[in-house]
This record gives C-alpha cells, sequence and structure tokens, in this order.
C-alpha cells in the first residue's frame, strides 16, 4: 500500500503565514539541488542567480474569481458555497447551473434553497456523494452577483475575522499573481504569488524566457486525500489551456539545451499532460486530471519553483515525486527549523 503517512510532519502554527512577504519578492528561498541534497538559502529576488539565458519560466496566468458565497438556507442557518464551474450542460428550467462545494454539507441536499443578498438566490438541484453540488443560481446572472457579493476564496488556515475581508481588500490584490490575466480560478497558483514587476523583468534581462499558460485552478489541487492508501486517490479534473505559441517556446527554449521551469504544481500538471514520450509539450485545451506521486517519470520539466504544502496533500506529493520524498522532507524540516513561513502566503522552493 502507499501509505500517506509517510508524507507526514508536525506544522508549527506560527509558521502558518497569515500575510504574504512585502515586498512579494523578499519571501525566502530554499534552492534544493534533487541529485545531491545540497541546499542553499536565499530571497525569491535572488531567483536570476539561479536560472541561466535560455531557461523557460512557465507560469499559470489564471486569476482568482471572489468565487465564495455567504447565505442563509430558506429555512434558516447559514450556508456558504464556493461556485467552482458552470455546467452549461445541465438543465435546470432556464437558471444557470455551476458545481459549488458547500457548507454545512449536511443542510444541501437536492431541494435545498439558498438566499443571498437579493436578488440572488440558488437551488440545490443534486448533491451526488463523493462529487460536487449542482446548484442553480436565479434572480440575476451569477458572474455579475459574485463580483458584488462574493470574496475571494482564502484557504481555511488563513484566518480572517468576520468581515474583515471587503471587496477591494488587500487580499484581494495579495492573493492574485501580478501576471493574473483570465479569469475562473477558485485557488490562486501561488507558487507565483512571489513574483513582482521588477522581479520578471530582471529575468527576462538575464535571459530566462517567461511563458504564461492557464491552468484555472479548482477543488482538483486542493482535495484531501481520504484514506492512508495515496494511490486510490483521484484527482477531480481541472481546465487548461495551452496556446501554440506558448508550447512552441517551450519546446524551443528545451531543444536549445535550456531548462523548463515550471512556476508550480499547476503549472507542472499542466506541462505534463500535454507532453509526448519525449517531452515535446504540444499545445491545447482540455481538461487534466493527472495525479503525480512518487514513481512518476516526468517528460516536460527540468526545474520546478513551489511552496511548502501541507502534509498529505496532493501537491507534496507531487514535489516529493519530483525532488525524491527523503530530500523533500529532510528540505522541509530544514526550513521549519530555520523560521521559513508555510503554505500559500508562504516562503518557497525551487528544486533543481
Amino acid at each position: 500500500m502507499s501509505s500517506l503517512g509517510d508524507f507526514d510532519f508536525e506544522v508549527p502554527e506560527a509558521q502558518i503565514a497569515q500575510r504574504p512577504a512585502e515586498p512579494r519578492d523578499a519571501a525566502r528561498l530554499l534552492v534544493l539541488d534533487r541529485a545531491t541534497g545540497a541546499r542553499t538559502h536565499a530571497r525569491v529576488s535572488d531567483l536570476p542567480r539561479f536560472l541561466a539565458p535560455g531557461d523557460c519560466l512557465v507560469v499559470n496566468d489564471a486569476r482568482v474569481v471572489p468565487a465564495r458565497l455567504r447565505g442563509r438556507r430558506s429555512s434558516g442557518g447559514g450556508v456558504e458555497l464556493l461556485v467552482t464551474r458552470p455546467r452549461p450542460d445541465v438543465t435546470a428550467g432556464g437558471r444557470e447551473v455551476w458545481e459549488a462545494m458547500g457548507r454545512p454539507a449536511r443542510h444541501l441536499g437536492p431541494g435545498a434553497r439558498v438566499l443571498f443578498a437579493p436578488p440572488l438566490a440558488a437551488e440545490v438541484v443534486a448533491a451526488p456523494a463523493g462529487g460536487p453540488l449542482l446548484v442553480a443560481f436565479e434572480g440575476a446572472p451569477l458572474a455579475a452577483e459574485l463580483r458584488r457579493q462574493g470574496e475571494v476564496p482564502l484557504p481555511p488556515y488563513i484566518r480572517r475575522a468576520p468581515g474583515e475581508a471587503p471587496a477591494g481588500s488587500a487580499d484581494d490584490r495579495a492573493y492574485q499573481t501580478v501576471y493574473a490575466a483570465r479569469d475562473g480560478a477558485v485557488a490562486a497558483p501561488t507558487a507565483g504569488l512571489h513574483f513582482t514587476p521588477a522581479l520578471l523583468a530582471a529575468l527576462e534581462q538575464a535571459g530566462v524566457r517567461i511563458v504564461r499558460i492557464t491552468l484555472w485552478v479548482g477543488p482538483g489541487t486542493f482535495a484531501p486525500i481520504r484514506g492512508d492508501d495515496y494511490a486510490a486517490h483521484r484527482m477531480l479534473p481541472e481546465r487548461y489551456e495551452v496556446a501554440p505559441e506558448a508550447a512552441c517556446a517551450v519546446n524551443a527554449a528545451r531543444a536549445a539545451g535550456g531548462r523548463v521551469v515550471a512556476v508550480g504544481t499547476t503549472v507542472t500538471r499542466t506541462l505534463e499532460t500535454l507532453a509526448d514520450p519525449e517531452g515535446r509539450v504540444r499545445p491545447g485545451a482540455g481538461e487534466t486530471a493527472l495525479y503525480i506521486t512518487p514513481g512518476y517519470r516526468f517528460r516536460a520539466i527540468d526545474a520546478l519553483m513551489t511552496n511548502f504544502h501541507q502534509p498529505r496533500s496532493t501537491p507534496l506529493l507531487l514535489a516529493a515525486a519530483f525532488a525524491g520524498r527523503a530530500r523533500l522532507l529532510d528540505a522541509y524540516a530544514e526550513a521549519i527549523a530555520s523560521g521559513y513561513r508555510l503554505f500559500s502566503y508562504g516562503d518557497s522552493m525551487l528544486i533543481r
């Protein structure tokens, strides 16, 4: 059995970052040589030192939408919905149907009605076991109401007092990469949160090609693994798009001897989904449910910039597949002992 317990470690609560570094590229950077295990401590602003002319840095330009809605059941009691993606293939009397995650789940069975700030209301039309809710919205176009009354869906370990994060708050800006352009993600591609315009310019001046692709981050990235056998887990699909010019740039860098450096696990999963056996990336749009665990043979990437992830999580398993479990967990232990800040707003690693 593939034991999830092998990917557990103690998390000092005081090191779970509640706010991002300021400026963003002042975050610490642990550089891990996956061949030798050697570790170097630096800052994200030092990244040009660790890349070379001809390298290709691939980023995810998905933009987080304010996808969390708070309302009340028509029978009373608070409800929270995280709407994740539209389902135009589901008919519900002309209403917009979206997939959503909801709580408290026990009160959100089929037929449950939820009232938000007028004029928006919703009805749960299906609640399949182990899958997302299907929710029909009425009263106003949902996209407009998300902009008006939705909240940026921060991870639960980032704690804010009720009412602390209104529209236009610091989190609305901080929980977004500086190159975010394409609406639709419900979580940030957090490895990219460390970049500033000045750092991107410095990398380009150093001869590093910056390429944008899109994976609209959904529940697949952060859904927990149930049970101890991590091999039994199945990723939920997430939409991606890689333009022909992006694929061409990645392939040209590799052909010229440069490294393909993925900024984050979402970029990694997208490139690996589209790579042929020789590592050439084809353009395309679709969905990926690729689940990368130790033993996976990487084809498309040569280095990975990533955050310090939660224990027992799918991003941690991907990073362990790339670096090696022992090397990665040793690096985590050193980072924690050295006071690194953890998770979405925390510090970063470069595994090469």
